[in-house]
């Protein structure tokens, strides 16, 4: 088990930048981490990514000192397990909606007595070869594992403060698009209500200790987050390689 410098940064008052990506491709880990960003997560909700492309993606992170965490598609403890063993340090949980889900999660990702998770010699232990005992490991992976739900659907929203008051829950990650289209917005986040909306989470989640992170697409969004109190700035790979190529191919003669 490593030490979670992006948990770590983040209770040092930092702002961290990360990106989101459904490749199996290590390499495109390599690079992020080689670039600087702080985070990088392997999004299994939306990617075809299987449980044994997960070790060489967290290894790959590793190497550049990039924080690995995974978006799963469902709070299904077994599949959390896995990405959990292979070294993933933290999870972003979509598709929670209740303070019931919240705590499932929790379960599933931290060692008794917080949670249920299984103990076995596996990679995140350093196949119990390592310096630590039994007991100091599950006590060190409890502490730097993050506990991030995903705040989506009014649903949600209307559950947010309870949900925040669960002691292992770190912070939320909120998704503009799904959660305008749960606004009844199907087009995008845009518009001033969901803006308010999106306004109202963040000074919820602050107003009771949690930090929170969303998304931006450009540096001028990004700063705008960070005004607003933002912990984690997520981006995807597909979106800075658009933005670039764009910028890129701008110059070219018609």
């Amino acid at each position: 088990m490593k030490k979670n410098k992006l948990k770590e940064r983040i209770a040092e008052g930092k702002t961290c930048f990360g990106v989101i990506a459904p490749t199996v491709d290590p390499i495109i880990c390599e690079y992020i981490g080689l670039n600087g960003f702080d985070y990088y997560m392997i999004d299994a909700e939306h990617g075809g990514i299987t449980a044994s492309d997960i070790t060489n993606l967290v290894r790959a992170c590793e190497v550049t000192g990039c924080t690995p965490l995974a978006r799963i598609r469902s709070v299904d403890a077994k599949l959390i397990l896995q990405f959990m063993d292979a070294g993933v340090m933290g999870v972003m949980m979509p598709t929670i909606d209740t303070v019931e889900d919240v705590q499932a999660l929790v379960q599933a990702i931290k060692y008794p007595p917080i949670g249920k998770r299984g103990l076995g010699p596996i990679r995140a232990a350093d196949y119990m070869q390592g310096s630590m005992s039994q007991l100091e490991y599950v006590q060190f992976a409890n502490q730097q594992t993050l506990v991030m739900p995903q705040v989506e659907t009014m649903a949600c929203v209307e559950n947010l403060a309870a949900m925040c008051a669960i002691p292992e829950v770190d912070g939320f990650i909120i998704g503009p698009r799904d959660l305008a289209m749960s606004m009844g917005f199907y087009d995008g986040p845009k518009h001033q209500e969901v803006q308010e909306m999106l306004n109202h989470i963040f000074k919820t989640i602050l107003d009771n200790g949690k930090f929170f992170g969303t998304v931006a697409g450009t540096a001028e969004q990004a700063q705008a987050l960070i005004d607003k109190g933002a912990s984690m700035i997520l981006n995807s790979v597909q979106g800075l390689i658009k933005l670039q190529s764009k910028s890129f191919l701008n110059v070219r003669p018609v």
